[in-house]
């Protein structure tokens, strides 16, 4: 029997071992894990095993990847075999391949590249040798072209024009313009700016700061060298601070540069010093040594010293207990942190959403990335840096970027790029609908927007041609069929419908100098940069509303800006900083990636995708890319580019979908008249889009049409005022309502009677103006005055405090009159809300509560 009980465990244990699917790896514990995760320099079986040289040497890589072989036998995508890059760690991937043999519309380069025929002799050197450029005869210009003093054929219409095409400024020179019409305007800059020789303006502080911030370096000529006086510090932009406000925890150069480098030291820190309990510190050292070194004596406990509290119940730790001359401390393992200075609980790796591109695995004390079903996996050093790929099937990624003059396209892994679109006088800015298959451009010279299908770029429309001067930025609404863009001249953000025929201006108060764009039509926001003084990123609903500064420290030159769909982060580059960063959208969990001037010279816009960042530089002429998440493994992606500007990524995972509410409504268009702008998603109460008017026109009383009106632009698209309808509210049961109008007013109070409805606004009401033409329902005003001492009699009072509608009983309360859930409508909520409106003190019995104005719509309801 005794046999029985110490056999029968060993049988029970081996029946119930784990069992391991072929796609499995088993452990020498027992333990099952993923094949992928053999040989990847993690130990994830707990014993080492699935680390072995052995079990490196057995695995297997499948279908569609190739074996790296040597210590890891890694597997990568077959893609990227021969790919000119090496992907395995021993670079077996790029040995023994064959010269690649270049199409037929493509020309050879001397180093094995292949670039496009069309490249060939065009005096900008594509492949990497400039052997494309290599033997060229003298070019001979068509009757509609220009030639260059280099030789450099441009279109006509471009020489004289006031804007310098050719590399040597030839097609302006007054030799070659009648009547010296070539001569450039002379820019004017704002009172705050420099004008750099080569045209542009830049931040007037910016002058002889050490930094080359105009593109031929001219803020920087003729600068005498600073000095700063023995007691003061010399910041890295070249001015002088109070040397006793280096490392005082408040920047005071305005690149941060004081503080920079400090260690912050305290008398008693660090495990060499101890505090006493009297105030002074002594070394540790003196501490339980048998000598009183403090003046009260409190480091000589009699009870704490030599006294070990690890051996009763290892000091109530959880994990190690650790006696010190004086006491103990609980410490945790790397990837736990201590509570209650006691136990250790495991850190979630995975609360930052920015620690994988994908999918997250938080384990003990540690954590791992996985991709998402369907995407190929490879690892790249540990699991805890995977890269994943797209699968093959389906449209191919690509970059689409500008060179001023031509809109270009390479394959995402490609070093070959061909002209999409050519002829351009100066792109700009760039965005595509991969759903509509469509790109749009502004040419910030012709002071345009246009478009045209991916299929047939040679066919463009114009979208938006007045109205507009300096269109810097471009986003394209993927989901509701719109376009955004900045206005660095008019200082204004504008939205209009993706054929242009219906426009509006969002923003045009407090800017400076908006710059890049991007939106989220998910959520319905919208994103931009500002580089103004001070700069800022601003956050705002896709209708103009909610809008709040997201970036405002540690910022100077945002040129470009974009947003990562998958993990709800924004990335942008600063000119003047030499900084790539990123934020959640909601402003938290700012990380700095790069920040390094050799790097990031004069980076200008940028594009996320999977694992990577890509962005241009005008000053290293180049497309590079970084991880997105370390910042590290930065790469050229694309060189010797002429004049670089913006870049974006084409893939159908960029642009996942979602509902558009002005389509699925009820009515067309929601019910606007014009535009159907959606609103920001800021709670589940929002509403789902709300209508807007030409800059010239504004809403009318039922929020849908427009009529004649001053412009409001500081009141964006969706901040209309207030309403609320009350559904049966006659006591003859007519089919008529009764709406309150209010213009931002703090609150207001809804008091009912058997047989009316009175309605009461707070301070600072204001009355928008509307009109009533034939074809709209028939409205009535009233307007009440109310005294300070009103009293109220035999009412029911329903108080509200805006923006957030809230109510004192179970009536519903609806901001349209409608049985519909689109547009504007709240669900009842059982909160309540007191706000006293008739109690506040005056100096004057006579004082008048603002207007009351009362509705009545004689037609259907809305």
């Amino acid at each position: 029997q005794k046999r029985e009980r110490v056999y029968f465990p060993f049988i029970y244990l081996s029946v119930c071992a784990a069992v391991c699917s072929q796609e499995q790896f088993r452990c020498a514990n027992g333990k099952c894990i993923t094949s992928r995760w053999v040989c990847d320099e993690t130990d994830d079986c707990g014993d080492g095993s699935d680390e072995l040289p052995e079990s490196c040497s057995q695995k297997t890589c499948s279908s569609g990847q190739f074996s790296c072989g040597g210590r890891l036998n890694q597997c990568v995508s077959t893609r990227w075999r021969c790919d000119g890059k090496s992907d395995c760690e021993n670079g077996a991937d790029e040995q023994g391949c064959v010269p690649r043999t270049c199409a037929d519309e493509e020309f050879r380069c001397r180093s094995g590249q292949c670039v496009s025929l069309s490249f060939v002799c065009d005096s900008d050197s594509d492949c990497d040798d400039g052997s494309d450029e290599a033997s060229c005869p003298a070019p001979t210009c068509g009757p509609g072209s220009f030639q260059c003093n280099n030789s450099v054929c441009v279109p006509r219409l471009w020489a004289c024009d006031g804007d310098t095409d050719c590399a040597d400024g030839s097609d302006e020179w007054p030799q070659n313009c009648a009547g010296g019409t070539g001569q450039q305007p002379q820019t004017v800059c704002r009172d705050h700016e420099l004008l750099c020789a080569s045209g542009e303006c830049v931040h007037g502080s910016w002058r002889c700061d050490g930094s080359g911030d105009c593109a031929d370096g001219s803020d920087e000529h003729n600068c005498t060298a600073l000095t700063c006086r023995p007691d003061e510090f010399l910041c890295n932009d070249g001015s002088c601070v109070p040397g006793m406000r280096q490392c005082d925890g408040n920047p005071d150069c305005r690149d941060h540069s004081d503080e920079m480098d400090c260690v912050t030291v305290h008398a008693c820190a660090g495990p060499g010093r101890f505090k006493c309990g009297s105030g002074e510190c002594i070394s540790a050292d003196g501490v339980c040594d048998g000598q009183r070194d403090c003046r009260d004596g409190s480091d000589e406990p009699l009870k704490d010293c030599n006294t070990n509290e690890c051996l009763t119940n290892n000091g109530g730790c959880s994990h190690t207990c650790s006696d010190l001359k004086m006491g103990y401390e609980c410490v945790c393992p790397a990837g736990f942190h201590l509570i209650n200075r006691t136990h250790c609980e495991d850190v979630d790796e995975c609360a930052d959403t920015d620690r994988c591109t994908q999918i997250c695995i938080n384990l003990p004390g540690s954590f791992r990335c996985d991709c998402k079903d369907g995407d190929q996996r490879e690892l790249w050093v540990t699991a805890q840096s995977l890269r994943c790929m797209c699968p093959p099937a389906g449209s191919g990624a690509f970059l689409l970027f500008s060179t001023r003059h031509e809109v270009r396209k390479m394959a995402l892994g490609s070093r070959t790029y061909t002209a999409l679109i050519r002829q351009q006088k100066n792109v700009v800015a760039l965005d595509v609908d991969v759903h509509s298959d469509r790109i749009f451009w502004s040419d910030a010279s012709l002071k345009k927007i246009y478009s045209a299908a991916a299929a047939d770029p040679a066919h463009r429309s114009t979208v938006i041609d007045s109205r507009i001067s300096r269109p810097e930025g471009l986003a394209v609404d993927w989901v509701h069929g719109n376009i955004y863009w900045t206005d660095g001249e008019l200082q204004t953000v504008s939205v209009a419908t993706a054929d242009g025929s219906k426009r509006k201006t969002l923003v045009s108060e407090g800017l400076q100098n908006p710059r890049a764009i991007v939106v989220d039509p998910q959520r319905n926001f919208m994103f931009w940069t500002d580089c103004g003084e001070p700069a800022r990123i601003e956050k705002s609903g896709l209708n103009g509303a909610d809008r709040t500064a997201l970036v405002t420290e540690h910022i100077a030159w945002p040129s470009g800006v974009t947003l990562d769909v998958m993990s709800g982060r924004l990335y942008w580059v600063d000119s003047k900083l030499h900084t790539l960063s990123s934020i959640g959208v909601n402003g938290d969990r700012r990380h700095t990636l790069i920040q390094d001037q050799l790097t990031l010279p004069h980076p200008l816009a940028l594009a996320v995708f999977e694992e990577k960042v890509f962005w241009t530089d005008v000053s290293n002429n180049g497309i590079w890319s970084t991880n997105r998440v370390t910042g590290r493994d930065v790469a050229a992606v694309a060189e010797h580019l002429q004049s670089p500007a913006d870049i974006v990524l084409y893939h159908s995972l960029r642009q996942p979908s979602g509902q558009d509410w002005c389509r699925d409504a009820a009515a067309l268009n929601g019910g606007c008249e014009f535009l159907c702008l959606p609103a920001p998603q800021i709670n589940t109460h929002s509403p789902k889009y709300t209508c807007a008017c030409p800059d010239h026109l504004t809403l009318a009383a039922d929020m849908r049409t427009c009529v004649s009106g001053a412009f409001r632009p500081d009141r964006p698209a969706g901040h209309a005022p207030k309403r609320i309808a009350v559904n049966s509210c006659s006591q003859t049961g007519s089919r008529s309502g009764q709406f309150l109008f209010l213009s931002d007013a703090p609150s207001f109070a809804l008091v009912t009677h058997s047989t009316s409805v009175c309605l009461f606004t707070g301070d600072n009401a204001e009355q928008e103006p509307v009109s009533s033409p034939s074809q709209h329902p028939t409205v009535l005003f009233i307007t009440l005055p109310i005294g300070q001492h009103w009293r109220m009699k035999n009412t029911n009072t329903i108080h509200f405090t805006n923006p957030v509608y809230q109510k004192k009983t179970d009536d519903t309360v609806h901001i349209f009159r409608s049985s519909s859930l689109d547009g504007y409508s709240h669900p009842s909520s059982k909160t309540h809300k007191y706000s006293n409106l008739f109690n506040r003190q005056s100096n004057s019995d006579h004082v008048m509560k603002p207007f009351l104005t009362l509705v009545t719509l004689q037609s259907d309801p809305i």
